[in-house]
C-alpha cells in the first residue's frame, strides 16, 4: 500500500513532508551518540556526566511519604482540572515567604501545570498570532520558542554576553521588531549561564514592556538556588511587574521533585485566565496527591537549604578545578550550572566550537558537558552529578580534573 499521504498529512510546522528526513543532528543526540560510543568503545570507562540538567536527588523522605498518605484517600482519585484550592493558596504564602511577593491571590492569580515545560508550552498558544513575534534570549530554554514557531509567530533571539552579566540589551532591539513583539521570555537565574538578575534589570524589563505593550514571560524554575548570600529575587517583587507579565515556578529544582511534574504559573489575572482556558482544554490536571504532597514540600525550606548547601560546596570545589586547567571559570550566584569559554584547542587537535569540544571530551575523557555556541563557545558544566557524600563529590572532581589535565588544553 503506497502510504505517501501520511508524509503529505505531516503538519508544515513539524516540518510537512521533510518531517523525520532531516539531516541535521540536534546537540543532545549528539551527546547521546558520543556516549553510546563511548560505553561501546571504552565499555570499563566510567563516564563522569556533568551535562545532566536536573537534581541528583530524589524528593525528600516526608514528601514521599504524604505522597503515600494522600494517594490511598479516596477524595484525591478525581480530575483536579486546574488545581485544588490548597495548593494555589500554599503557593501564594510561598511566594510572600521565600520572595516577599505579597498580595497574589491564589484564586485569580495562580494556576498549576504538570511541570513547568507545559506551562511554557502553553503560553505562546494564549498570545501569538501568525506573524507575531517573541523576543528570547539566546542561549536558552527553547520551548516557548518552539511554540511560537508552531503557532505560526516569529523568534527574535537577544544574545546573552559576558560583557553584559548574561543580560539581555533589550535597548538594542530594532523600534520594527518591538513593534510586532508579543511577548518576551526570560529565565532567571539563567539556564545555562548560571547568572542572576538584579533589582534594576527587572525594573528596566517592566519599564520596557510598558512602553512596548510586550508581555513578559519570567522562567523562575531556579528561582530558590542562590549562593554566597545572593537573596532569591521575583520579578513579581517590582513594582507594576503583575501588570505585565506572568512568572513560572517548578518543585523540580528547589525540591528535587523532577519526575513528579508539578509548577505554577502566577501574576497577571488576565494573562492566567488565558492560560487556564488553555490548559483546560489540554490536560485535566495533576493527581491531587502530588499537589498535596507538594503543599507538604514548600512548607519545608530546609529541604532547598540541604540542597543550596551541597550545591554551593560542589561548586567551590569545581570552579578550583576548572581554573587549575586552565578555564576562567567563576561561581555562578544561582542555578545548578557553570557556564565557562571552551578551548581552543587540546595538543594538535583545534576546536572551531563549544561542540567540537564537547564531542572530543566525551570520546578522549570520558567526561559529559553541554556545549553552546549561541553568543560566543562556552561549555556547561552541571553540579548534579551522583554522589553519595562529600568524599565522592572531591573523587569525582579529583578524577575530572585529572582527566582533563592529559589534554593540554589550550585558551
Amino acid at each position: 500500500m503506497n502510504m505517501s499521504f501520511i508524509d503529505e498529512a505531516i503538519a508544515e510546522r513539524l516540518g510537512g513532508r521533510q518531517f523525520g528526513h532531516e539531516s541535521e543532528i540536534y546537540k543532545f543526540e549528539l551527546i547521546k551518540r558520543a556516549k553510546a560510543a563511548l560505553k561501546k568503545e571504552k565499555p570499563g570507562v566510567q563516564l563522569i556526566d556533568m551535562g545532566v540538567g536536573e537534581p541528583d536527588w530524589g524528593a525528600d523522605k516526608s514528601v514521599v511519604e504524604e505522597l503515600f498518605v494522600e494517594a490511598g484517600k479516596p477524595e484525591n482519585r478525581f480530575y483536579s482540572d486546574n488545581g485544588i484550592d490548597e495548593f494555589k493558596a500554599e503557593a501564594s504564602l510561598y511566594l510572600d515567604r521565600i520572595f516577599g511577593v505579597k498580595g497574589i491571590d491564589p484564586s485569580t492569580q495562580i494556576i498549576h501545570g504538570i511541570g513547568s515545560k507545559p506551562i511554557l508550552a502553553m503560553l505562546p498558544l494564549c498570545l501569538i498570532n501568525s506573524g507575531d513575534i517573541l523576543l528570547t534570549t539566546t542561549p536558552g530554554y527553547p520551548v516557548c520558542a518552539t511554540y511560537t514557531k508552531y503557532c505560526g509567530g516569529e523568534v527574535y533571539n537577544l544574545p546573552l554576553y559576558e560583557s553584559n552579566a548574561f543580560l539581555p540589551d533589550l535597548g538594542s532591539i530594532p523600534a520594527e521588531v518591538c513593534a510586532r513583539a508579543k511577548a518576551l521570555y526570560i529565565c532567571y537565574p539563567n539556564n545555562p549561564t548560571g547568572a542572576v538578575a538584579s533589582e534594576e534589570f527587572f525594573k528596566e524589563a517592566v519599564s520596557f514592556a510598558q512602553k512596548n505593550g510586550i508581555v513578559i514571560i519570567h522562567d523562575a524554575a531556579y528561582a530558590n538556588l542562590t549562593y554566597d548570600g545572593c537573596r532569591p529575587l521575583s520579578f513579581l517583587s517590582t513594582g507594576g511587574a503583575s501588570e505585565v507579565g506572568v512568572e513560572v515556578h517548578s518543585l523540580s529544582k528547589s525540591f528535587n521533585m523532577t519526575g513528579w511534574r508539578l509548577g505554577f504559573l502566577c501574576g497577571n489575572k488576565k494573562l492566567v485566565q488565558a492560560y487556564g482556558t488553555v490548559k483546560d482544554n489540554t490536560d485535566s490536571g495533576q493527581f491531587r496527591a502530588i499537589q498535596k504532597a507538594a503543599i507538604h514540600a514548600l512548607r519545608q525550606p530546609q529541604i532547598t537549604v540541604r540542597t543550596i548547601e551541597k550545591y554551593s560546596r560542589r561548586f567551590d570545589m569545581l570552579v578550583t578545578a576548572l581554573n587549575t586547567l586552565g578555564f576562567s571559570a567563576s561561581k555562578p550566584k544561582g542555578s545548578f550550572y557553570c557556564y565557562v569559554k571552551a578551548p581552543i584547542a587540546a595538543g594538535d587537535v583545534r576546536f572551531t566550537s563549544a561542540a567540537g569540544f564537547s564531542d572530543f571530551l566525551i570520546r578522549n575523557a570520558a567526561i559529559s558537558t553541554v556545549p553552546w555556541d549561541d553568543a560566543g563557545s562556552f561549555i556547561r558544566f552541571s553540579v548534579t552529578f551522583e554522589a553519595e557524600n562529600e568524599q565522592r563529590e572531591r573523587e569525582i572532581i579529583d578524577e575530572m580534573k585529572r582527566r582533563m589535565g592529559g589534554l593540554q588544553l589550550q585558551f
